[in-house]
């Protein structure tokens, strides 16, 4: 992802820390002046004129920024998909290249989630708000017309049938994320084994839904900066100084988690499948690795990607070429795993407890929209609100970690290229390379635009 520059010039994540840090200390100092630091568990109550600002001002500002990732759901996830799986190619054709490319991307996604799922589990970053005023903040934001429902308690056999919409039309009216999922990813599926005409066409069209998608996204997130101002003044006013200290061990949790997963699970597939030295590849790696930290777009670091893989790690061209291309669109480890994240994190700190059952649907819906997430700047937050309203989770969470996501945003994808430069290790040990002068595997893995 990318940061877009204001049309004053200053770049978009500057903007966004500029309103997080004035709705942050204009909150607290609110919080302050009037005297309701959680004292014997009273929740605030402000005088007429901060009442009015918050609930004429700064929540409605809040709950539109939302309403807008909401309206752009369904589109982006559909879209998205569909040409994740096009891009892919026709799986009987692509042979035993391909198939060790998806089990890659696949495998490695379901691990960086479960990485992030056990992680925050463990380190609790949402716990510790005191639970009078988080009470109170639920109240508050159901009477602000937040769309806040009760978390679903089913089983295992309604959950795998629930998957399967009977109505995708009515799924997708009911934002029922996991179902137009399923939908689009069969959907992109049989438009890419019939290839026909007609079928070329209709991805045609997806791809200008996609594209508008994207543009609709861009304009949204230029808000913001803004919606981020409000929502956190809305909520340190309410929660004081507490909220400031959950989000530092979200930021080390979410770091903790990605590091893990770097270092851990890539210098093993590295050491175990690759049979070279984790070291080695990731010093050879850096340029790669440097170009994505400062960056944080996949596809802006393709071309560096390309020719480290290559001339680095002396990966087969034809393999560089398909694992690296794919990747930059599919491949998004971190990506999955900050979703997984972010969610829990926000589910601890509203107090929303979540089953087994539902962390397995957060994990699966967390795989898929890493697969099909859009390369633009906050592409991956109409997912996570959809995912945090889908449990009874306060959307306006999200205000809390837009101040620190550029940060973050590098970190994910630098370890979304980690995993395109060791999956091309990996799957390029076993492949031959008399064909490295070959033309590409496929032309139609091209990485959509950040």
């Amino acid at each position: 992802m990318t940061s877009t520059p204001g049309s004053g010039g200053m770049p978009l994540h500057t903007k966004m820390l500029i309103g997080f840090l004035i709705g942050a200390i204009a909150g607290l100092a609110i919080n302050l002046l009037t005297g309701h630091l959680t004292v014997d568990g009273v929740p605030p109550a402000f005088s007429g004129w901060v009442e009015g600002l918050i609930q004429y001002v700064t929540e409605p500002v809040g709950q539109l920024f939302l309403r807008l990732l909401f309206m752009l759901v369904v589109p982006l996830v559909f879209s998205a998909l569909i040409l994740g799986v096009v891009e892919i190619g026709d799986p009987r054709a692509l042979g035993r290249l391909g198939g060790k490319t998806l089990v890659w991307v696949f495998g490695t996604t379901f691990i960086a989630v479960i990485i992030g799922l056990v992680v925050v589990s463990i380190i609790q970053p949402g716990a510790g708000i005191d639970p009078a005023l988080r009470d109170a903040m639920l109240s508050d934001s159901v009477a602000a017309g937040a769309t806040i429902a009760e978390p679903a308690k089913i089983g295992l056999v309604d959950m795998l049938l629930n998957m399967v919409p009977r109505n995708p039309i009515a799924a997708a009216a009911a934002t029922d994320l996991i179902a137009v999922m399923v939908f689009a990813l069969l959907f992109g599926i049989a438009a890419t084994v019939v290839n026909s005409p007609g079928t070329r066409s209709f991805v045609g069209a997806v791809q200008g839904i996609y594209d508008i998608s994207l543009k609709l996204i861009d304009w949204v997130i230029r808000l913001a900066p803004y919606a981020v101002a409000a929502l956190l003044f809305t909520l340190t006013a309410r929660m004081g100084l507490g909220l400031m200290v959950q989000l530092g061990w979200f930021v080390l949790t979410a770091v903790l988690a990605l590091a893990l997963h770097f270092f851990g699970t890539f210098s093993l597939l590295i050491a175990v499948l690759g049979r070279r030295s984790p070291l080695e590849v990731f010093k050879k790696s850096q340029p790669a690795l440097l170009t994505a930290f400062s960056t944080s777009s996949s596809a802006a670091t393709l071309p560096t990607s390309l020719k480290t893989a290559e001339e680095n790690l002396g990966v087969p061209r034809r393999v560089a070429r398909f694992v690296c291309t794919l990747g930059a669109t599919v491949n998004m480890n971190g990506t999955a795993l900050y979703e997984g994240v972010t969610v829990l994190f926000l589910a601890q700190l509203f107090g929303i407890e979540l089953t087994l059952l539902q962390q397995a649907m957060i994990l699966v819906m967390c795989i898929m929209g890493g697969i099909g997430a859009a390369s633009v700047p906050g592409g991956s937050l109409p997912v996570i609100a959809t995912i945090l309203v889908m449990f009874g989770i306060p959307p306006e969470g999200i205000g809390i970690i837009l101040g620190v996501d550029r940060f973050l945003d590098m970190c994910r994808t630098t370890v979304n290229i980690g995993g395109d430069m060791v999956g091309s290790v990996v799957i390029g040990r076993g492949e031959a390379d008399e064909d490295d002068d070959a033309e590409p595997v496929t032309d139609q893995a091209l990485p959509r635009p950040a």
